[in-house]
């Protein structure tokens, strides 16, 4: 029997929610440092090309990585509360289909990448390696928040090479950043799953740092906040990226109460506060440059 609309319409719905489609967050959350990165490249408005390839590369990878990360965990999803109804651990996607929708975002990531020059081409060839491998970290180290960021920052070194042909020092502070960057809000995300994760055996920086965690989280939020004061004073940046820098700093400091008693809903909280952070770091980059222009 051909499947009829409403029962198409029914599995791309799965598919979006196993790309997770439907919690844009994690684009925003690796979209902000590759702008960061694209801004600071082009000393302010990047090429159109570059800009619209990379969101989109942006939209594609995310969605690749949640499509390989629940493949990855599809036997422990089902004993941690946050993911026992993902499509694929209920069953209503098979592995078969989940794997090959992953191939397929990345067929598409890698034509979008082709249309730059060929040192992009070749260092998304690595973007994708962190990608694919990161699902698994949590299983052989305790560290896969710090494999997460050098999966998302992996973009700004990409960016450097699409506008300017070059990776220079900067783009490499700026990576630094990405990853420091993910492993605060992933930590803050993992500790709404660290009950959870110590039943069944999954490793994370939440895990690692027990007690001390929002102790670790502070001197992560303190080492950001030096990267990109060196990353701005580097790129020549005004007053406008210290005084967003300032004001995202702020962030930090309710970030800290959110989680001063280290429950699901106020990690979680402080997890979703990153977007904003990362949205006025943008502003201020982009405001720098006009202001200069």
């Amino acid at each position: 029997m051909t499947p009829s609309v409403t029962d198409w319409g029914h599995r791309l719905s799965l598919y979006a929610r196993l790309a997770r489609l439907n919690r844009p967050i994690g684009n925003f959350l690796l979209l902000w440092p590759t702008l960061w990165a694209l801004w600071l490249a082009a000393e302010g408005m990047p090429r159109t090309d570059v800009l619209v390839v990379f969101v989109l590369g942006v939209l594609v990878m995310r969605a690749a990585g949640c499509v390989i990360n629940d493949y990855a965990d599809r036997d422990y999803d089902r004993h941690v509360k946050r993911t026992r109804a993902r499509p694929l651990t209920t069953g209503a996607v098979t592995e078969r289909e989940a794997l090959i929708l992953f191939a397929v975002l990345c067929l598409v990531a890698f034509a979008l990448v082709l249309l730059m020059n060929r040192l992009t081409v070749l260092l998304s060839l690595g973007g994708v390696a962190l990608a694919a491998t990161y699902p698994f970290m949590k299983r052989h180290t305790h560290l896969p928040q710090v494999h997460l960021g050098a999966a998302f920052g992996w973009a700004a070194p990409m960016a450097f090479a699409a506008q300017t042909g070059t990776v220079p020092v900067l783009a490499w502070l700026v990576f630094a950043s990405s990853v420091v960057w993910a492993t605060i809000y992933d930590t803050e995300y993992a500790m709404v799953d660290r009950d959870d994760d110590l039943k069944v055996g999954i490793k994370s920086t939440a895990v690692l740092f027990g007690a001390y965690d929002r102790a670790m989280i502070a001197l992560l939020q303190v080492l950001l906040t030096l990267l990109l004061a060196v990353i701005g004073w580097r790129a020549g940046l005004g007053a406008p990226f210290l005084i967003g820098l300032v004001a995202a700093s702020g962030l930090f400091v309710r970030q800290q109460w959110l989680i001063r008693d280290r429950s699901r809903d106020g990690s979680f909280q402080a997890f979703l506060n990153n977007n904003i952070y990362g949205g006025i770091v943008f502003a201020g980059i982009v405001l720098s440059y006009l202001t200069t222009a």
